[in-house]
This record gives C-alpha cells, sequence and structure tokens, in this order.
C-alpha cells in the first residue's frame, strides 16, 4: 500500500509499505476513506518531537471502511464505516474505566520508557513516534486499529466523510477546551488562536449557549472563518496599544449596555 513515511526534519516520502495485518484478536483493518493533517504532525516534520524512527507512518485523524475484523471484537462487522480516535485505548484498565483513555495503562507498549522522560506513561497513538508506542498512522491506503471494539465510532447513514471526519481529533479537542470553561447561557467567551481547534472552540462554545465569542488572530483567513460562525474579532497585529485593554473596552462596554438595560422585575413594577 501507498503510505506518507517520515524519514527526518523536513523529508516526508510517499512509498510503498507493506499492508496492516490482523494481530489480534480484537484488532480491525480499515481501508482509508479520508485523512486530515493535524498541526502535530507539523510538529513531527520540524523535527521536534523525539522517537521517530526513518519509515513511520504518520497520520491520527482517519476514518474509513472497515475490511477485516478480528476473530474477538463483536463490535465491529466488514463494511462498517467508522471515525478512528487519536487515542488508542484497552477500555478495561482502570483510567479507561474512568474515562481517562488518554492514559490507558495498557495500549502504549513503551509506557515504562516514555514515564522516565515524561514522568508518567500515556496512551498509544497512532503515527506519534516510538515514545507512544510507535503505531503506524493514518495516512495511508489502510489502517490497523488495535483495541477496535473500544475506540472507533461508527457513521450513521446519509453522512458524509467531510462531516464527520473531524470526529477523530480536533473537533473533540475544541469541544473539551469549551467544556472545560463552564460556559453557561449567557456568557461571553474567548477564544486566543483561530486555528482548526480554535474555530472548533468557538463553534462549541456557541452550542454551549455562549452569548458572545471574541476570537483572536492575525490570519486573515482564520478571522473571516471565526466571523463565519457568529465570534466577534480582534486582530491582534493592528491593536494600537494593550490587547488585553482592548479586550476589556469591548467587554466593559457590553456589560455597561447591559446594566443599563430595565429588567423584566422594573418593567413589570411600572406597568399600570
Amino acid at each position: 500500500m501507498k503510505a506518507l513515511c517520515w524519514h527526518g526534519k523536513g523529508d516526508i516520502r510517499c512509498e510503498t509499505v507493506d499492508d496492516p495485518e490482523i494481530q489480534d484478536g480484537r484488532d480491525a483493518i480499515i481501508r482509508v476513506t479520508s485523512c486530515a493533517i493535524c498541526g502535530s504532525d507539523l510538529h513531527l516534520y520540524g523535527g521536534f518531537v523525539p522517537g521517530m524512527k526513518s519509515g513511520d507512518v504518520m497520520g491520527h485523524e482517519t476514518m474509513g471502511e472497515v475490511v477485516a475484523v478480528g476473530k474477538d471484537n463483536t463490535k465491529l462487522k466488514v463494511g462498517d464505516r467508522v471515525v478512528v480516535p487519536f487515542t488508542i485505548s484497552c477500555g478495561e484498565c482502570d483510567y479507561c474505566r474512568r474515562g481517562l483513555y488518554s492514559v490507558c495503562e495498557r495500549s502504549n507498549p513503551n509506557g515504562a520508557e516514555q514515564a522516565k522522560m515524561l514522568g508518567y506513561p500515556t496512551a498509544g497513538l497512532f503515527g506519534y513516534t516510538h515514545m507512544y508506542g510507535g503505531f503506524p498512522g493514518g495516512q495511508a491506503e489502510y489502517l490497523r486499529v488495535p483495541y477496535a471494539d473500544v475506540g472507533p465510532i461508527k457513521v450513521p447513514n446519509g453522512l458524509s466523510d467531510d462531516q464527520v471526519l473531524f470526529l477523530s481529533d480536533i473537533f473533540p479537542t475544541g469541544w473539551m477546551a469549551a467544556e472545560n470553561a463552564d460556559i453557561q447561557p449567557g456568557h461571553t467567551v474567548l477564544v486566543f488562536g483561530c486555528g482548526p481547534v480554535g474555530q472548533f472552540a468557538i463553534r462549541s462554545a456557541f452550542m454551549m449557549g455562549a452569548e458572545r465569542v471574541i476570537a483572536i488572530d492575525e490570519v486573515p483567513e482564520r478571522l473571516r472563518l471565526a466571523e463565519a460562525a457568529g465570534a466577534e474579532t480582534i486582530d491582534f497585529s493592528a491593536v494600537k496599544g494593550e490587547l488585553q485593554d482592548e479586550i476589556l473596552a469591548m467587554t466593559r462596554d457590553a456589560a455597561r449596555t447591559r446594566s443599563s438595560r430595565p429588567s423584566a422585575w422594573k418593567a413589570t413594577a411600572r406597568a399600570p
């Protein structure tokens, strides 16, 4: 099969590599129908993350059609369309049972060595260095998915790849950022950075009930996408003075406007 392979800083090649095979009863093999490039891939491209080896297959934002299933996998069947999350999780260890899938205790065979560098082990990750398990990634024609009865998300009929691909990584990342902010209806939310994850954080904030989202960046295309989602924007490269003062002015003005409006109680009290 063809795959994008890492060979060093700034050296990514499309090469022919061996097709993946079922190695465990819970595995699945998917034929990749769509994949994306993540900002994290640029970290690998730039040589900033240790643990890559020449020939490693990249990619962790992947979806496709199941073409083979291990004998112990009762969740999936050949022909299913699935989105494959970045994180590989067993679903059975203590962390997985608590919903902390990114620190699965079983999926990273190099966890002990990783802990020497990070202080703790994490789950295995697709296409993201041997420190995270050395699993071949999804920027390829086919992908082996370990513990495929846990992570992959079945795609309902009628949804296109474009509609669901980003469930593999960046949409959940942006959603979790908004979720961690404990957004309540009526809140004003500030998003720094309008790249792909920032765009999803903006949309997630509105879905959670934010009244205003103020998005900050300097790239015109990113700012236009943020505005298309309903955000107010600040081009920080054009701000004269302190960015914080610009933000405070926007929020103070809105607060004064709201406080000057008669409340429902006052309006009712004045009614005859």
